[in-house]
């Protein structure tokens, strides 16, 4: 993916596995796991396993590969383990809040590792501390940690516990809990956060995406459904659903941009729905032009399906710096200016005196795509006409994705015909959300659209009160 400003931003991937087999390595396998969930998160990585007797974790800022391998690899050992890969948000960038979190309690101990945001996490928070806990981080999921716990510790056991604190909290979260030697799965009621179920040997592994149990060479077997705790134990596996079956509400940036493309999720093929929405955008918003490109990575199988569609024949226009990590990039203006210029490189033989459908996955703020379009122009492109694979970003999300205040969202307070003077294209088309849903054979059923349309899936905090609610 092309992560800058312009970009919405996920939070984490989880990661877990128990298998019983001398022959499986669990460890090894949870660091290839993160590894093929690192586009999920790139601030911070950690890895924890029940060891037979305590749980031990290792964790880094940075990427996967910033962990110490042979550290990890030949030190840490148990037929239990969770991974975590967390992507940076404004003021959290610290090794505290890197994840797994372990807490040790009277009952045992549990290591948590989570991906979503809670909507209710202050109020949880200070009664937890009114009645004399302690924080050792600013991230709700050492929120949930607690409460799972304190519902442990009256002898209820921890498959209540965790059914005890879904009651209490709201929002978005997929966990990978270790309690002991139990690996635990945990989807909440919308299902607004992925998560899934592989076989590997005689163990089970649980996942973000579908594309980690593929890479540790995993059976996919399913997702977890809203609301669904997954337990593997000694016993195999056993599945609590703690309420009926409500609307699932999947947050759609998982199609549009977070996911894999080799991904599977809630049945639907990432990268076909991504190659679909690109036809339906060529079929709402044509245009005449001499080729299609897309912005490396995220908008490529979208503008496949666009050339599909259109029958102008798709090319590469502009050339990723694939060697450049994504922690280069600072929060330094300067910085920032250049960004572009040093990830991406227009093809000239391919864009000069061309006539160009540019493709990308979305517009935040406009910036990043108004240097792109630059770019594109100062190698000579005659035109460039933008085509946009998500609909008008409106609204921030609380539910787990790095959104701007709406203040600063490009859609929230200009027409497409302003976006198009400020991002200096020649046209500009965005798909429409009954597109979107369509691409994904859903008929508007069962998505999270809250960033296009301010109808959200459960009640959310006022924006001014947006900064209470720290990302994942």
């Amino acid at each position: 993916m092309f992560d800058e400003e312009d970009k919405l931003k996920d939070e984490c991937g989880v990661f877990g596995i128990r298998c019983e087999s001398k022959d499986i390595n669990c460890v090894k396998l949870t660091y290839l796991g993160l590894y093929a969930l690192q586009h999920r998160g790139q601030e911070s990585a950690g890895i924890a396993v029940f060891n037979g007797k305590d749980i031990e974790c290792d964790k880094t800022m940075g990427l996967v590969s910033d962990l110490n391998y042979n550290n990890v690899i030949d030190n840490m050992n148990g037929n239990t383990c969770i991974g975590h890969v967390r992507y940076s948000t404004t003021g959290s960038s610290n090794i505290v809040n890197a994840q797994p979190l372990v807490i040790k309690y009277k009952m045992g101990n549990i290591a948590i590792a989570h991906n979503g945001n809670l909507v209710n996490a202050d109020v949880l928070r200070d009664l937890l501390e009114d009645g004399g806990a302690v924080f050792q981080t600013t991230v709700d999921s050492e929120v949930m940690a607690n409460l799972i716990a304190r519902y442990a510790k009256k002898g209820i056991g921890i498959e209540s516990a965790i059914q005890e604190t879904m009651q209490a909290i709201k929002g978005a979260y997929a966990l990978t809990i270790m309690a002991d030697d139990k690996l635990i799965g945990v989807r909440d009621p919308q299902g607004i956060r992925p998560l899934c179920i592989g076989k590997i040997g005689d163990g089970y592994i649980l996942s973000s995406e579908s594309c980690a149990i593929d890479t540790v060479g995993g059976e996919f077997l399913r997702d977890v459904t809203p609301g669904e705790i997954v337990i593997i134990d000694d016993h195999g596996l056993k599945s609590i659903k703690i309420q009926e079956e409500i609307k699932s509400s999947l947050c759609i940036f998982e199609y549009i941009y977070f996911a894999r493309p080799d991904s599977t999720i809630d049945g639907i093929s990432v990268y076909e729905a991504r190659k679909a929405a690109g036809m339906r955008l060529a079929m709402e918003h044509p245009v005449d032009a001499d080729i299609v490109i897309a912005v490396p990575d995220s908008g490529t199988v979208a503008a496949i399906g666009y050339a599909e569609q259109s029958k102008i024949p798709f090319g590469e226009g502009l050339i990723k710096n694939r060697y450049v990590g994504r922690t280069f990039i600072k929060p330094d203006q300067e910085l920032r200016e250049l960004a572009v210029q040093i990830k991406l490189n227009p093809l000239r033989k391919n864009v000069e005196g061309k006539r160009i459908i540019m493709v990308d996955d979305s517009i935040v703020r406009g910036t990043t795509c108004k240097k792109i379009v630059g770019l594109l122009k100062s190698a000579g492109a005659k035109e460039v006409h933008v085509r946009v694979c998500s609909p008008l970003v409106k609204y921030p999300c609380y539910f787990g994705i790095d959104t701007p205040e709406r203040k600063q969202l490009i859609g929230a307070n200009s027409t497409v015909d302003e976006i198009r003077e400020l991002i200096e294209a020649d046209s500009l088309g965005y798909i429409s959300i009954e597109g979107l849903l369509e691409s994904t054979s859903s008929a508007g059923q069962g998505f999270c659209t809250g960033c296009f349309s301010g109808i959200y899936p459960m009640a959310v905090p006022r924006e001014g009160n947006k900064h209470l609610f720290e990302k994942r």
